[in-house]
């Protein structure tokens, strides 16, 4: 997080809490130190990632110290668990079926990271499924 976008939040927390300018502007002070706060942590945790949680530290050495900084905004507390496969199982279960050429079950095996065994299940619902 940048020092432009620490900013921002504090004034808009300022703005959304009710905060007139012509009033008392104690609660900017305090602002301040925390944008001052803030700068601080994410400088040390630029300079050495040791007091990053173990799994921050991984992201922040494969991704950056910004990327795991917004992970851990975005999902701090939760559980996450990524699927194995990157791509949409209905779309290339599709795709396997479209290129099946009665041949081939082994290059899509290979090309789709599947068990010849599943290829050929996949072509066999698809056959079902469009008759």
């Amino acid at each position: 997080m940048d020092l432009q976008t620490v900013t921002f939040v504090c004034l808009w927390l300022y703005a959304v809490g009710g905060g007139d300018k012509n009033k008392d502007n104690g609660i900017l002070f305090v602002m301040q130190d925390v944008i001052k706060f803030l700068i601080e942590v994410v400088e040390v945790a630029k300079t050495d990632n040791e007091h990053l949680n173990h799994i921050y530290r991984e992201i922040s050495e494969a991704m950056g110290i910004d990327t795991a900084m917004e992970m851990y905004r975005l999902f701090r507390g939760q559980q996450i668990t990524f699927p194995v496969r990157f791509f949409n199982p209905q779309c290339i279960k599709r795709k396997i079926a479209e290129e099946y050429d009665g041949k081939n079950i082994g290059f899509l095996a290979q090309k789709y990271d599947y068990s010849e065994k599943t290829i050929r299940r996949i072509i066999k619902d698809s056959v079902k499924h469009s008759t």
